[in-house]
């Protein structure tokens, strides 16, 4: 029996309407459309054309630190700028008041369609496992509605910040899915790399850096996380977010890096409204966009993501948790506008960031996992060049969010 049939989707790469067949979770059959023909099944939901996607991958986000405009009077004018500031704000945090800020941006993405997450999680000694400890009791909560990853991640170092390491150890036994660090904002960014390397042998999770965030390629820590990665053999197991100098190299070293990256699995996150706001200050005139050479790293058959970062704080003032805001900012920022271009941005939503938080049965083909986003729209271009809004987003084979919308020309009623 058909728990739940979509009647008359458009899907990617398919001429014909196609009806989803969903039970237990799980899609059970791709059938062509035959209007008129009624399935047996307990739910139906007449889709009418539009396009309907896996559910959208939200590879990096701040839950913990989200929506601290509101409390601190100014955004930073430099990374190490927003690092301090929200440094200080963390003193005042408490276990409620990340459980509300987190709950409120978690909800701003299940209503766009955001069906998993990897949620990077401050772990140090100034707010200890508190955010770790509220984040797990959210993931339950939510799981209805979407899958959390956590990340257990050193903001503030490790080495410049002494009892860091052993926290982070402890986050992981509590249950953190991968572990991450900042080489940047350390002592001595080698060692900060291999301490966190360490810990992910240790524990057999992924990791996650934020790395090489800045205007000019003065760091390229990537290089020691591509070494470290063949090293370990954790090829396929390690993401870094940012690598905004990787885009002030020269065409032939982008090419290269590239290739490296793609020979050892990494993937890649670029953070468009944080890397837009943020990079580039210092120049007066024709300042960098400072965004990861996306399309390059593409044509290496790199998996990229396109990810939130952060809601409206000091690192990012803006922000509703929708990842198709991300497509529509990389398109213009990374001149990325064919249909090719726009299809692939669509994918850095959905498919790349599933492959890079390693998703089991994702994708819209039968045995895969029922997590799908139904968009007002008849082309899947149109998801980044129209943002359109989600009248359904189905997680495990149930509907989450139904989104009604009526608009009423009136001043065309008056003529």
């Amino acid at each position: 029996m058909t728990d739940l049939l979509l009647r008359g989707c458009v899907l990617p790469g398919r001429p014909r309407l196609v009806d989803i067949a969903i039970a237990d979770g799980r899609i059970t059959e791709l059938l062509t459309h035959e209007p008129g023909v009624r399935a047996p099944a307990g739910e139906r939901i007449d889709v009418g054309g539009r396009v309907v996607t896996p559910g959208l991958v939200e590879a990096h986000i701040h839950l913990d630190k989200a929506l601290l405009s509101e409390r601190l009077a100014t955004g930073a004018e430099s990374v190490l700028e927003a690092i301090r500031m929200v440094a200080e704000a963390k003193r005042g945090f408490t276990a409620d008041d990340i459980r509300q800020r987190a709950s409120r941006v978690l909800d701003m993405a299940i209503v766009a369609g955001t069906t998993a997450m990897r949620v990077h999680v401050e772990v140090d000694p100034i707010v200890g496992l508190m955010g770790m400890e509220t984040l797990l009791a959210l993931k339950q909560e939510y799981a209805p509605a979407i899958d959390l990853r956590l990340c257990a991640f050193a903001q503030e170092g490790i080495l410049q910040t002494p009892g860091t390491e052993g926290l982070l150890r402890r986050a992981l036994q509590m249950g953190a899915d991968a572990v991450g660090g900042v080489p940047y904002n350390d002592r001595d960014a080698d060692q900060h790399i291999d301490i966190v390397f360490g810990l992910a042998q240790a524990f057999n999770v992924d990791v996650d850096f934020h790395i090489d965030f800045f205007d000019e390629p003065a760091h390229m820590h990537i290089r020691k996380v591509i070494d470290r990665t063949h090293r370990t053999g954790w090829r396929g197991r390690v993401a870094v977010g940012h690598l905004s100098e990787a885009s002030a190299l020269p065409a032939v070293e982008q090419k290269e890096l590239a290739e490296d990256l793609a020979k050892a699995g990494i993937g890649v996150i670029s953070l468009p409204a944080t890397d837009l706001y943020l990079m580039g200050r210092n120049d007066d005139i024709n300042p960098p966009r400072g965004l990861a050479p996306i399309r390059r790293l593409l044509a290496a058959d790199v998996p990229v993501a396109l990810g939130t970062n952060n809601v409206r704080n000091p690192f990012t003032t803006v922000g509703t948790a929708d990842l198709a805001h991300m497509a529509f900012l990389a398109a213009v920022a990374a001149h990325m506008g064919t249909p090719q271009d726009l299809r692939a941005l669509v994918d850095c939503l959905t498919i790349y960031p599933a492959r890079i938080l390693r998703l089991p049965d994702y994708g819209i083909v039968p045995g895969c996992r029922a997590d799908l986003v139904v968009w007002d729209c008849e082309r899947l271009e149109e998801i980044v060049t129209a943002q359109p809004f989600r009248p359904w987003v189905i997680k495990n084979g149930r509907v989450t969010i139904e989104h009604e919308r009526r608009l009423r020309p009136r001043w065309k009623e008056a003529k």
